[in-house]
Formats: C-alpha cells, sequence, structure tokens
C-alpha cells in the first residue's frame, strides 16, 4: 500500500503540473463567454456597465457596451495561446481598471444602502471577485518567462 505521503505528492504534482493551464483555460471561458454576451445584448451585467460609462466621450454607452464585450472576448482568445499571454495580461490590466469603477461612482448601486463599505449588493460582489482574477492573472504571468528560461537552457 502507498503510503500517504506518496498519495500527496502525485497529486501536488498533477496540481502543479494542471494548475495554470487550468487557470489560462478557465480565464478564456469566462471572459469570452460573458464579453460575447454584451455585445449580443445578453449580459446581465449590461445595465451597471452602461450606468458606469455614461460619462465617457466619443462613443455612446451603448457603444461603449460593445467595445468592452469585444474586449473581453479579446482577452480571453490571448489567455489560450502562450505567445499571446503578455498581450492578455496587458488587456486584462487596462480593462480591470474600469471594472473597478461602479464601486466608487455607484456605490447605491454596489453597497447595500447604510452599510457602505462592508456590505456589497450582489453587483458590488460580481465586482469585488475581479480581485480573484488579477490573483490569476498574477500566477499566470509570472510562468511567461518560465518556459523562456527552459528553452534557452
Amino acid at each position: 500500500m502507498r503510503s500517504i505521503d506518496a498519495i500527496d505528492r502525485d497529486i501536488s504534482a498533477f496540481m502543479r503540473r494542471w494548475g495554470v493551464p487550468a487557470l489560462r483555460w478557465s480565464m478564456a471561458v469566462i471572459f469570452i463567454w460573458f464579453g460575447a454576451l454584451k455585445p449580443l445584448g445578453l449580459s446581465p451585467a449590461a445595465p451597471l456597465v452602461l450606468d458606469t460609462v455614461s460619462w465617457m466621450p466619443l462613443l455612446s454607452p451603448e457603444k461603449w457596451l460593445h467595445v468592452i464585450g469585444w474586449w473581453e472576448v479579446a482577452i480571453g482568445v490571448t489567455f489560450l495561446f502562450r505567445p499571446t499571454l503578455r498581450v492578455a495580461i496587458a488587456l486584462l490590466a487596462l480593462q480591470m481598471g474600469g471594472t473597478f469603477l461602479p464601486l466608487v461612482m455607484l456605490p447605491e448601486v454596489t453597497f447595500q444602502e447604510g452599510r457602505w463599505p462592508f456590505v456589497p449588493t450582489i453587483e458590488g460582489q460580481y465586482i469585488i471577485k475581479n480581485l480573484l482574477i488579477i490573483s490569476a492573472a498574477l500566477v499566470i504571468g509570472g510562468t511567461v518567462r518560465s518556459t523562456e528560461r527552459a528553452r534557452d537552457a
């Protein structure tokens, strides 16, 4: 019978091998799926996005919604391929600042009345969970040069 330590090592090796690829594919699926819903007029986040971008110049809020949706699709697609991970992370970094704007611009929507800043609404929770997306991008970004080092060795 195998020892618990040997089983633990095997599980750890499996997680080390598949953790980052699973993160990349998860990011791709989420960004492609949720991004595509915006220009298709199917996103439950559309009202929040429209209210957040209503002040922005150059385009109507509806057009900004389409731009943001296709931007998110581009983020997702670039997470699919190792050579475009830097592009994915750059696009994500540019997009993330905007995702937190409703917390400041629309606190009446993102926090329960009289309970700011500790009790978010479902919209606020949706935004705050982006901290996890940023962390996932940091983990993925930390692997970009690892294959380059292995290839150069």
